[in-house]
Parts: structure tokens; C-alpha cells; sequence
């Protein structure tokens, strides 16, 4: 599985926008310059973020993007399944899929599952407040 610049740049404009709460409406250009990413590019991001209920936006003076939501109600399995599309690691697992004629008797499709368990568990386990957190905040662990 490897996620697209979609999925990792989606994910970046959520952790910028939530460290930027207390600002308000933040600009595209401005989330674009912080991040450097091409605003053309992070235009079509958002308008899908936008569509998903993860951000919203306001025209206009003063205009900008925010989050829709607090960042520890942002989870990345979803961000990510929402830009990428499904994570499944074969076809035959994919929700609404066909089913597949040989699953029966299919000997590697416990190996699949349970890969996609392990993913999904990991993924699902993160949210964008998980992601603010600078490398070794929160994880010191003292006896």
C-alpha cells in the first residue's frame, strides 16, 4: 500500500489548520506557503475535505478555511480512506466488492484479512490532535 501525496498532503492542511485554530479563517495561500505545497494543488484537496465535513470554508474578506470539527474527532483512517479511496490490500476485500468465487478455498485470504485488520487498527488509532504532538511530547514515561 502506498498513499498518494493526496492522502499525506490532506493530512499536513489538517494538522496546519488545527495548529491555527485561534486564528480563525485561515487563507489557502497562507496554508500552502507553510506547508509548501502548490496552491492549485491543495485547492482540489480542500474542496474534497470540504465535501467529507472535515473543513469548512468562507468567501470573501476575512475568508478562509477551518476545521469543521475539534482535531481529536479527525480520525486519519478516515481522512485517508476519503482521499484515497479504499486501503484493502486485495480486491476481494473491498466493501461492496464481488465476492470472490475462490474465497473458500483461498489460503492466503487470512494472511489479507488480517493485514487489513493491522492497518485499519493502526490507522484508526490517530487523529489529527495525535498528530500536533512534536516528536517526544506526551511520550515520556517516568517511573
Amino acid at each position: 500500500m502506498m498513499i498518494s501525496t493526496r492522502g499525506r498532503y490532506a493530512l499536513r492542511i489538517l494538522i496546519d489548520l488545527a495548529e491555527h485554530r485561534s486564528e480563525g479563517y485561515i487563507t489557502l495561500k497562507e496554508a500552502a506557503d507553510r506547508q509548501e505545497i502548490s496552491e492549485k494543488y491543495l485547492e482540489s484537496i480542500v474542496k474534497d475535505l470540504v465535501k467529507g465535513r472535515y473543513i469548512e470554508g468562507l468567501r470573501g474578506k476575512g475568508g478562509g478555511y477551518r476545521l469543521a470539527r475539534d482535531p481529536d474527532e479527525i480520525n486519519v483512517l478516515d481522512i485517508l480512506r476519503h482521499t484515497e479511496g479504499p486501503l484493502v490490500p486485495v480486491a476481494c476485500l473491498e466493501e461492496g466488492g464481488r465476492p470472490c468465487p475462490r474465497a473458500a478455498a483461498c489460503r492466503t485470504l487470512p494472511l489479507w484479512e488480517g493485514l487489513d485488520r493491522v492497518v485499519c487498527e493502526y490507522l484508526g488509532g490517530f487523529t489529527v490532535q495525535d498528530l500536533m504532538r512534536r516528536e517526544g511530547e506526551g511520550f515520556d514515561y517516568i517511573i
